[in-house]
């Protein structure tokens, strides 16, 4: 009597746990590519080409089903930071039917190569906040558990430490960053050098006085490299150089790694386009995320766009 007890305790359980499951159908059926942005200058950079549009709301969030390029998309507002990241990524792939994910955003340059308004198009993403915090001893700095084989070096009391994220097609993975779908990079190393993109900005998003502000050079796309991320808006030089030389980062951001993270463990490809808006630290004066960020949305943008037109489905 006491097994069958248990036993139907666990079905009802069991039955407790699915109903939410079954009562989160698809809003939309299509298979469609999701067109990420983390904030309204990203999303605004893209927003007024949807075509066909259709609003959803989420949780407070605006989910909009369209035609961009000719292709079906969603496109999305995730929130800033890697909490709201990889939630809204999840959520948005319960409730739609995600062929693939296209992440449009700024984000701070590390690689010195880099200048503001380029975009980077990175091939894996790593968070690297995913530390151990070591003490400090006469002999120097002891991480409380064992650094693993390939971890990026420390700085000072912060060791890097891979994540254990498991999907079906892998099983369970210890893994420092996640990359992108090498099909996707192909393209975009196609599209890249096709893209014309800003260099000056107009006073008005800027807030400051004249007619616009300039670039001095044009900005590039670049393929290729490290991004990472973490739950900081970063902008000190010493670090930057560090995550440079340990990472062999080339750009940072608030979100990527949050979302690569989530579609590696649901196995839906994945690609990020990020434009810089601010050097991390190795801006000259201050920080020109708020002076750039409006150029930085809209190259990501016009390099996103042209992307999608490329895209097969």
């Amino acid at each position: 009597m006491r097994v069958m007890t248990v036993l139907a305790g666990a079905l009802a359980l069991s039955a407790a746990v699915s109903a939410p499951a079954r009562a989160a159908d698809k809003l939309d059926a299509v298979p469609r590519t999701l067109v990420m942005t983390a904030y309204e200058p990203e999303w605004n950079a893209l927003v007024h080409a949807v075509q066909q549009p259709t609003a959803y709301q989420l949780n407070g969030m605006t989910y909009m089903t369209g035609v961009l390029e000719g292709k079906p998309v969603l496109l999305m507002q995730s929130g800033v930071s890697m909490v709201n990241a990889a939630m809204n990524t999840q959520l948005v792939i319960d409730r739609f039917a995600v062929k693939r994910i296209v992440f449009s955003g700024i984000a701070g340059g590390v690689d010195p190569g880099l200048s503001i308004g380029d975009v980077i198009v990175a091939e894996n993403w790593g968070q690297y906040l995913e530390v151990s915090f070591a003490r400090q001893t006469d002999g120097g700095w002891l991480p409380p558990e064992k650094v693993s084989t390939g971890a990026p070096g420390n700085w000072e009391f912060m060791y890097p430490r891979p994540v254990r994220v498991s999907n079906a097609a892998q099983g369970t993975q210890h893994m420092f960053t996640f990359a992108m779908d090498p099909q996707l990079l192909d393209l975009a190393r196609k599209v890249a050098p096709t893209v014309k993109m800003e260099r000056c900005v107009a006073a008005a998003a800027t807030q400051r006085a004249g007619s616009e502000l300039c670039l001095p050079h044009d900005p590039k796309v670049v393929v290729g490299g490290t991004g990472v991320s973490a739950g900081v808006f970063a902008d000190n030089a010493k670090f930057r150089e560090y995550l440079h030389a340990a990472w062999k980062a080339r750009v940072l951001d608030m979100e990527s790694a949050a979302v690569a993270q989530v579609a590696y463990a649901n196995q839906v490809p994945t690609i990020v386009f990020r434009s810089l808006s601010d050097l991390a630290g190795g801006d000259a004066q201050k920080n020109m995320e708020d002076t750039f960020e409006h150029l930085a949305s809209v190259n990501s943008a016009h390099v996103v766009r042209a992307f999608l037109t490329a895209l097969p489905d």
